[in-house]
């Protein structure tokens, strides 16, 4: 019960809420460019973390066949930033879905936005922290099979 109370907590934040009043297309633009940032630095910070699970990992040499960066090196930055612009391109894709959903359904989607934003932090969060995991377990099995 106890954790319920704190998600709708959590849920009426600034950055998950949205006043009753916002229903023109500029209103929706507006409220989720707010957000872009936070967006953006949560991502970030996921990815950061990532990205150090990664390096940690190749830098392990204690297998025979240790794991390397691509080559040239240059293309994981370009990786990273490609990531970086098709986590804003799918963001963007947010409100121009929000403002569709307006259209078409009109009154009925008052709750659309806010949640459609929280989805998309929780996945693209959990979707940058993939490659950890994914190292993470691949590290995990080349220790146990040594």
């Amino acid at each position: 019960m106890n954790r319920i109370a704190s998600i709708r907590r959590a849920l009426t934040w600034w950055l998950f809420a949205r006043g009753e009043h916002e229903v023109s297309t500029f209103e929706v633009i507006l409220w989720w460019e707010k957000r872009r940032f936070p967006y953006n630095l949560i991502v970030g910070v996921a990815g950061l973390f990532t990205c150090a699970v990664t390096v940690a990992v190749i830098a392990s040499d204690k297998f025979g066949e240790p794991l390397s960066l691509p080559d040239p090196p240059i293309f994981a930055v370009l990786a990273v930033i490609a990531y970086g612009v098709g986590a804003n391109i799918c963001y963007t894709g947010g409100w121009i879905s929000e403002v569709m959903v307006r259209k078409i359904w009109q009154e009925r989607t008052g709750a659309f936005g806010p949640i459609a934003f929280t989805l998309g932090i929780v996945f693209s969060f959990l979707i940058t922290l993939a490659p950890a995991a994914l190292f993470s377990v691949l590290l995990i099995v080349r220790l146990l099979l040594r």
